[in-house]
């Protein structure tokens, strides 16, 4: 490298200021640069530490494999992405992917542009039926068709069902009916964790020196869903109208 480049740490949704800034892209390390020391445009995106590869109490055991992993509507909003700044969102990406060699960890597939599979964070919960209290326990790195059917209410809503339920069957050698079955018990416990409101515990990021945004109250976040979830196919309906029964959606 370079001695005189400087790591940046762009959030995707300014990189083009970033880039017209005089900001290079590095494609190996994945990361944005200064190409050298001292361009003042480009210091509100100077690199902080990296995150550590561990993060405190988090456990790399929990939740392997490609499975069904519904989100209660009433923690919809409540992902890391919604709580932390898109400058430490980077960071913690960048420590996701590249602690898992830019390899999703269901199924080794790496990132493919013009198959628009990109490598992305997914967040492993426990959930404490007692205290109501939802864990952050682990961040993983998925790829975009396992991450599809990581949240597979959201693969309905967009209308690629089918293609979920394929590549479930592909990556993990079940049969169709025993997929089926899988999605179908993952949607009870979806509906059970649904009638309950849960406090979230972000503290594996905390204790990473992450800073914390609120995320939406529990009584605003069904609101929240209903104005943030939109067709995402030509004539779809609503993923949710007024009464109507709803369907897993975002993480």
């Amino acid at each position: 490298m370079p001695v005189d480049r400087v790591w940046l740490d762009v959030p995707y949704a300014e990189k083009d200021a970033a880039k017209r800034g005089g900001a290079r892209w590095d494609p190996v390390a994945k990361r944005w640069f200064a190409p050298r020391a001292g361009m003042t445009e480009l210091a509100r995106w100077a690199a902080s530490a990296d995150v550590p590869d561990l993060l405190p109490g988090e456990d790399r055991t929990l939740g392997s494999g490609l499975f069904v992993d519904l989100v209660p509507r009433t923690c919809w909003f409540t992902n890391v992405r919604s709580c932390v700044a898109e400058a430490d969102w980077e960071r913690l990406r960048r420590m996701i992917t590249g602690r898992a060699g830019q390899r999703c960890e269901a199924c080794g597939a790496g990132e493919d542009r013009p198959a628009r599979r990109w490598l992305e964070a997914h967040e492993r919960w426990t959930y404490d039926a007692t205290t109501r209290v939802q864990t952050l326990r682990r961040l993983i790195c998925l790829c975009t068709d396992c991450h599809t059917v990581t949240h597979f209410g959201l693969a309905q809503v967009r209308g690629i069902e089918d293609r979920a339920y394929a590549h479930l069957v592909k990556v993990t050698g079940m049969s169709e009916p025993r997929a089926r079955d899988h999605v179908r018990a993952a949607f009870a416990v979806w509906e059970d964790r649904s009638r309950h409101d849960w406090e979230l515990d972000l503290g594996i990021l905390t204790g990473a020196g992450i800073a914390l945004a609120p995320p939406p109250g529990a009584g605003d976040r069904a609101r929240v869903a209903d104005e943030t979830l939109v067709p995402r196919q030509p004539g779809a309906r609503p993923a949710r109208a007024k009464g109507a029964d709803t369907r897993p959606g975002p993480g």
